[in-house]
């Protein structure tokens, strides 16, 4: 089995089409399409942090989609964009609990006594290189919104 991001989805995609998993195969091959358009604009192979990234952005689209789908009261097109988050998120490392990155904003805050949301920017540098790819920035933006307001 390849170690690489698209090697990963191709395999996955291969079992998908053995087991007959129509839904599943479509999301994959849609995730593979966009680590493709990646490597042409960008000319080189997809490193863990862009596929995190790509992950990432196709589960937002599939979010958005959903709550639209909702919204215009249709409840099958929704639950569909709901499996597909589903099939991807394991391609997400670990995600770190909200509590955890509540006490290290807090932490952090405290220790570099700042205040008020000018300080935002701060924050956020800070915890996503401390947290990377395990953490959401938009908790993590929540989380620090909170604590600097508070």
């Amino acid at each position: 089995m390849s170690t690489t991001p698209r090697g990963q989805v191709e395999n996955d995609i291969k079992m998908a089409l053995k087991a007959g998993e129509k839904e599943r195969l479509s999301t994959l091959r849609m995730l593979l399409a966009a680590i493709k358009n990646e490597i042409i604009a960008s000319g080189s192979e997809v490193d863990e942090d862009r596929f995190v990234a790509l992950v990432r952005k196709a589960i937002k689209q599939r979010r958005e989609s959903a709550g639209f789908f909702l919204k215009g009261d249709r409840a099958e097109s929704a639950a569909k964009e709901e499996r597909e988050i589903e099939f991807l998120h394991p391609y997400l490392p670990q995600q770190v609990s909200e509590e955890e990155i509540r006490q290290a904003v807090t932490d952090f805050i405290a220790d570099q006594e700042l205040s008020g949301p000018a300080a935002m920017g701060t924050v956020m540098k800070e915890m996503m290189a401390r947290f990377g790819a395990r953490a959401d920035g938009s908790v993590v933006s929540r989380l620090a919104r909170e604590t600097l307001l508070s």
